[in-house]
């Protein structure tokens, strides 16, 4: 019997021994393709699936991606619809509330928090994300972009309601790499308030960090159209180099730059004084509020005192989001930067930051001016706020972001959009 007990004790130990050792293989194995053995074993509970509840998983979503008519008619009809678009919203309060158990919030949200990959952990990215209303819709932003190697600056607008503040402080709390602004503003459409908000969180995120390689903006209403691999692939390509819409100005926008303005009643005004030319007769390029740019490129903005004088400049011009980075792009000694000439102007197509329709631009297939197709959702100050039906060509555009989304108006969107995004970031894991 003594002799049996020990016969199963060593074939036990045997057995360990060999369950250890193949464990142990299979770090070594993993670790090298810079994978985690989380990643092996337990990330099927981060796919987003029906048994998640959402009210919008009565939409086919991969339907809607194939461009069915019938799959984008449904969801066009719910998404107007009062009692569906009660049934997805989530109140601040909810945020605020369950964020006083982070760790219940991450898993039920299904945050990602580890690297996909060696490769992303290795290219850190830095977002600054300006935001002042629906944290429902910043959320659902945060979580698709989330990666525990990247950093993220939030401003939001001092002007915002109580109930704003406290919910997005009480997400940002918990996250290590997640943090407000250091020197929030109120932020005054097309005033220079809003180059502030993203000037204050550069200096945050220049200062917090030595290792992410490109700093991104957002506002609340971006959301991604690329995974995070996707867009760290996108970046290394660039080879040091920087994206963003800079070109000549339209004759029709010089008055921004030429007259000077002020802030009445929380609206911006011209004073009916002309302007002094900008310093050392630069340039200035027209571009948009949305960049993607290096980390060389953040401190010359920091730092150079040239900069420094143009920002001194600029702000009490009109809109100057819509010229200061373009403006800085075209500098010589800038890192990333191009050269002033025509030849290398880009317009927002070409460029990787935000893919934007405007009104204007919109047409049918057979219209020879238009620059994409007719938007399927609903319009806002003549920028498309995106439908289901706009979906199936937008994964085609080479562009990082998106703007506008909201899940008020249209949350279809948005949900297939991020479940599209979570299944192909564990699909590359593979």
């Amino acid at each position: 019997m003594k002799l049996l007990k020990r016969g199963v004790l060593q074939l036990l130990l045997k057995s360990a021994f060999i369950l250890v050792s193949f464990w142990m293989l299979l770090q070594v194995r993993f670790y090298a393709k810079g994978r985690h053995l989380s990643v092996l074993w337990g990330f099927r509970w981060l796919e987003y699936t029906g048994a998640d509840g959402r009210p919008e998983n009565v939409c086919n979503c991969s339907a809607i991606f194939r461009g069915k008519l019938e799959a984008i008619e449904q969801a066009k009809m719910l998404a107007i619809s009062r009692d569906f678009r009660k049934s997805v919203r989530v109140p601040d309060e909810f945020y605020v509330n369950t964020c006083k158990n982070c760790r219940k919030f991450k898993i039920d949200r299904k945050y990602i928090l580890f690297p996909l990959s060696q490769e992303e952990e290795n290219f850190p990215l830095a977002y600054s994300m300006v935001v002042h209303q629906k944290v429902q819709t910043f959320e659902r932003l945060l979580r698709a972009i989330y990666a525990p190697q990247n950093f993220y600056c939030i401003h939001v607008d001092t002007s915002a309601e109580p109930s704003v503040i406290s919910a997005i402080s009480a997400i940002a709390s918990c996250f290590p790499n997640v943090f407000l602004v250091s020197k929030p503003v109120n932020v005054v459409y097309s005033a220079w308030s809003r180059v502030q908000a993203d000037l204050n969180c550069m200096a945050d995120l220049y200062n917090i960090s030595t290792k992410w390689k490109y700093f991104i903006n957002l506002c609340g209403q971006d959301f991604p159209i690329k995974t995070n691999l996707e867009i760290v692939k996108t970046l290394q390509s660039l080879r040091g180099g920087n994206s963003m819409e800079s070109e000549k100005m339209h004759e029709s926008k010089k008055w921004r730059v030429l007259n000077s303005h002020q802030i009445v009643d929380n609206t911006v005004q011209g004073t009916g004084q002309k302007k002094a030319p900008p310093p050392f007769d630069l340039p200035i390029l027209s571009g948009n509020a949305y960049i993607v740019v290096n980390r060389g490129y953040v401190r010359s903005v920091l730092e150079d005192n040239r900069i420094h004088q143009l920002i001194e400049w600029a702000n009490d011009t009109y809109s100057p989001d819509e010229f200061i980075w373009a403006t800085i792009q075209r500098m010589p000694g800038v890192p990333g930067s191009t050269r002033p000439s025509i030849k290398y102007d880009m317009t927002d197509i070409n460029a990787l930051a935000r893919l934007v329709k405007w009104s204007w631009h919109e047409g049918s297939d057979r219209s020879l001016d238009a620059v994409y197709p007719e938007c399927q959702g609903s319009h806002v100050r003549a920028i498309c706020v995106y439908g289901a039906g706009d979906l199936s060509w937008m994964l085609e555009q080479h562009h990082l972001f998106a703007n506008k989304f909201d899940v008020d108006t249209d949350s279809i969107a948005v949900y297939c959009l991020e479940k599209y995004l979570r299944q192909k970031a564990l699909s590359e894991m593979q």
